[in-house]
């Protein structure tokens, strides 16, 4: 069961411009920041609010740090702006495999690791409307990391 709205990824072509406009027009601070080697982004969560589940929902910031990855890629064909959403769920592998036997392609055969600590895959776009859906299972989060 998908339990809210994990994230909202947001490509940009520099990070810390674009997190210093989050903060500067809409307070938002950064909760968490990371180098994602596998994905090949730099990225900075920013904590918008806590959820009834006990997760919360974030802005995901995610800058390229190689020419090969996704987020390059799609930047250079679409430019800054919504990359992606993420719906949190308490068990990405159940359903991923649910929504596999639905007819959606599920672009990662076994979950991969995401922000701080998640397990995450990928739906693939063409087989929702158009927009790339991530599914996320938190880890617990004790403290935030700068």
């Amino acid at each position: 069961m998908l339990t809210r709205i994990d994230h909202i990824g947001i490509a940009c072509f520099d990070l810390d411009k674009t997190v210093e406009f989050y903060r500067a027009t809409y307070g938002f601070e950064v909760f968490h920041s990371e180098v994602n080697e596998e994905q090949g982004v730099r990225e900075a969560m920013l904590k918008i609010n806590d959820t009834s589940d006990g997760g919360a929902s974030y802005l995901q910031l995610l800058e390229p740090t190689r020419e090969d990855s996704t987020v390059a890629k799609w930047l250079a064909k679409n430019g800054e702006g919504v990359h992606h959403i993420a719906f949190g769920t308490a068990d990405v592998d159940a359903e991923a495999a649910d929504i596999k036997g639905k007819g959606v392609r599920v672009l990662y055969e076994e979950p991969r690791r995401g922000s701080m600590g998640s397990r995450i895959t990928f739906l693939h776009p063409k087989d929702c409307h158009g927009v790339l859906t991530e599914l996320v299972t938190s880890a617990p989060v004790e403290s935030p990391e700068h």
